[in-house]
């Protein structure tokens, strides 16, 4: 198998990630227990380091996917072992998207792991190896929203589903962003290997601008409006109501966020 060319140390966990894992793990067990003294901190790490396990997935899921087309050089530069630091572009992948979801309370795509393209062979191979990341995100909004559209509500503390709207909210985002057809995110490198080689050519220097393109137009009034109705139609399709999230984004929020409307159950 092709696993089998790179070392057992290329793919171990790196304890930075496991770290991240434990901040998740003991976060979450105070966000649930309401064990700390504001909801809000606990929320505010919960969901953050959550976050960030989820680009740290959304990478390797890129990385693996690569690994079995083809690319044999994903584990000697420390792609599979998920840890942020080991990335191309550590500052698109996790430092910017975590400021935007501070900032703004969105999932903004991160940027992609370096993958040798030349030693995949067959189009669908590419497509899967830039649909894998998003893919990641999508089964991470169906993790977060189980509870909701399972309606297994009953014994969950309103702090945690609120936490697990807000963290739906920013999967859901990541989900529909990287997926679109633009030059530089994951939704273009699916429809890539399909394109003519004159399309390609003609497309590729506007590729390191496709996510700045996309941020620019989410400040666009009517366009920011039509995406974030999809979002909350997609949302209250899986059971997530308006409440939930709402809450969620004030109390992560606490330090500028109104978090006394949310001190009712759902």
């Amino acid at each position: 198998m092709t696993t089998a060319t790179t070392r057992r140390g290329d793919r171990r966990v790196s304890p930075v990630f496991l770290g991240i894992l434990a901040v998740t793990a003991v976060t979450g067990w105070a966000t649930w227990t309401g064990y700390a003294a504001q909801p809000g901190v606990a929320i505010f790490l919960f969901v953050t380091a959550a976050w960030i396990v989820s680009l740290c997935l959304h990478e390797y899921a890129h990385a693996r996917t690569a690994l079995h087309g083809g690319d044999i050089t994903v584990g000697a530069k420390g792609y599979l072992t998920l840890n942020p630091l080991k990335y191309t572009h550590a500052l698109l992948s996790i430092v910017l998207p975590v400021i935007f979801l501070i900032m703004g309370g969105i999932g903004l795509p991160g940027g992609a792991v370096f993958i040798e393209r030349g030693r995949i062979r067959g189009r669908w191979k590419h497509s899967l190896v830039s649909a894998a990341g998003p893919l990641t995100n999508v089964l991470f909004a169906a993790v977060c929203t189980a509870p909701f559209w399972l309606h297994a509500l009953d014994g969950v503390p309103a702090d945690f589903q609120y936490a697990l709207a807000f963290l739906a909210l920013l999967q859901v985002t990541a989900s529909i962003l990287n997926f679109l057809p633009v030059p530089g995110l994951d939704g273009y490198g699916v429809i890539e290997p399909w394109l003519s080689y004159k399309v390609k050519r003609q497309v590729e220097p506007f590729a390191q601008f496709g996510l700045l393109f996309v941020f620019a137009l989410l400040w666009v009034p009517s366009i920011n409006s039509v995406f974030f109705d999809l979002i909350d139609a997609i949302l209250r399709g899986l059971g997530v109501g308006d409440f939930p999230r709402y809450c969620g984004q004030e109390l992560y929020r606490w330090w500028q966020g109104n978090p006394e409307i949310c001190r009712i159950n759902p």
